[in-house]
């Protein structure tokens, strides 16, 4: 238990310290924000800093801090050390800089800003990476929900049916402006997620039947999955997650200024990455450790394990708290999936959104795919999901340090993305090269191979920041 309190404190340490370092590197200032600027009644729109920080927690969360937390907690409670360190120095610096550098180009897409950063082919390649990823997102969360579901209600209204009601929902949010369902409803579940998670705390904290275990080092995963990549890549929602840098760029829409963005964009994450250690230690005291934590999402799947856990702990209203946080969260991270997609057609295509004709023509087709691909095994698309998700959070580091290299002050201000960046560059190229959906080839190969990559990166970055000093646009130290 002192581990996972000291994890506790060191996030909430880390959001004062470390959230204060990176904004004082991007140093925001008093400029009008596009929620102001190019107010469009939709997207674009002022929302207060409360609402913003609520929407935000629901746009990246979801139930991503606590399904990818439960399977990363089969790998022992060495995954507190990544959720603490990875949301801190990585995830947390990869929401804010997404968000913040959105916010100063007009509430641009991570695609857009790509493009502006990494060069051209970046642009069309992210267009398309990013738009997949949406919609592995949608989909991830149109099946969780709807399987759940139909478990709990007659025989009659299937698996089926309530994917179709669920798309109809999502229609419908990512028509709508933003004030309209997302700004309603979104500050409401985003109290629910947190208090389910406080719940969950508290049991851990003052049941006797629990204990959760101390942080080691030690690899307790029952399929002896390695640690390095599997567990970066099953924990990224709660450490770090490229589909946060999708998200961002709703409340750069919104925000009303720059110095609201540590709150919204860092703050948001470190919640979830609270909301995700808190499920962890769930997962192995509940179960009593990582075997028969596996077992039961083998058996049960994460929406029915995390029912378990909430039902036995805290009675009749863990279940409720249950049914709503694995039923409504998924559904607010799967409505926001598709509303970016289409925001990102939408400049790709050059649609102007205050259109509600233009909306529906990018909206149906999206809603279309996202119908075929919940044909697909859940297992198969959470694999996939989790890896694009990652390789989206090494680009948008990438765009973040180069966003840095054109505009900090210092030289060694640039290391705040760079390190992370070529942290993630080793695990997303190392995990495709390992996994049987990647190429499946040994340890033996994919670990220098996804080192040199991550290497010639940071390389490439090197010789840049060499340049950039020499010409005097950015100071040494």
């Amino acid at each position: 238990m002192i581990s996972f309190i000291s994890a506790l404190a060191v996030l909430l340490l880390g959001y004062i310290f470390y959230g204060r370092l990176t904004e004082k590197i991007f140093a925001p200032d008093d400029r009008v924000t596009p929620g102001v600027s190019e107010n469009d009644g939709v997207d674009f729109m002022p929302v207060k800093t409360w609402k913003a920080l609520l929407i935000q927690l629901l746009n990246i969360a979801g139930t991503g801090p606590i399904f990818g937390a439960l399977m990363g907690a089969c790998f022992g409670p060495v995954v507190f050390l990544w959720i603490v360190f990875g949301s801190i120095l990585g995830g947390a610096v990869h929401d804010y800089m997404s968000g913040m550098i959105s916010e100063r180009n007009k509430g641009a897409s991570i695609a857009e800003l790509s493009g502006k950063y990494l060069g051209k082919p970046a642009l069309y390649i992210m267009r398309l990476f990013s738009v997949l990823l949406l919609l592995l997102t949608g989909t991830v969360f149109v099946t969780s929900p709807a399987e759940l579901i139909a478990s709990l209600t007659p025989s009659a209204l299937s698996r089926g049916f309530w994917i179709v009601v669920i798309l109809l929902y999502y229609l419908l949010a990512t028509l709508m402006p933003i004030d309209k369902i997302i700004g309603r409803l979104y500050p409401v579940f985003g109290v629910v997620l947190i208090v389910m998670a406080l719940s969950i705390a508290g049991g851990l904290a003052f049941l006797p039947d629990y204990t959760v275990p101390e942080i080691t080092l030690s690899d307790l995963h029952p399929d002896k999955l390695p640690i390095w990549p599997f567990m970066f890549i099953t924990v990224a929602c709660g450490a770090i997650s490229g589909f946060h840098a999708t998200q961002s760029p709703m409340m750069a829409k919104c925000i009303t200024g720059e110095k609201e963005g540590r709150k919204v964009f860092y703050g948001a994450m470190i919640i979830e990455s609270v909301i995700a250690l808190v499920w962890a230690a769930a997962g192995v005291a509940f179960y009593g450790g990582t075997q028969m934590l596996n077992e039961a999402l083998t058996a049960n799947g994460q929406s029915g394990t995390v029912y378990e856990i909430c039902k036995d702990m805290l009675g009749s209203v863990g279940g409720i708290l249950a049914i709503i946080g694995v039923v409504v969260c998924p559904i607010t991270s799967g409505d926001t999936a598709f509303r970016s997609a289409r925001l990102i057609l939408a400049e790709w295509s050059g649609l102007k959104q205050k259109s509600f004709k233009n909306r529906l023509i990018l909206t149906i087709p999206l809603l279309g795919a996202g119908a075929l691909l919940t044909q697909l095994d859940f297992n198969v698309l959470w694999r996939y999901f989790s890896w694009s998700n990652q390789t989206l959070a090494m680009i948008s580091l990438w765009v973040a340090t180069s966003y840095l290299l054109r505009h900090a002050k210092k030289s060694s201000h640039t290391l705040l993305t760079a390190l992370p960046a070529a942290f993630m560059s080793a695990v997303s190229m190392t995990y495709i090269l390992m996994a049987k959906e990647g190429f499946g080839l040994k340890a033996v190969v994919a670990y220098p191979a996804g080192v040199g990559f991550a290497a010639l990166l940071f390389g490439i970055y090197v010789y840049i920041l060499l340049r950039r000093r020499a010409s005097g646009n950015v100071k040494a130290q």
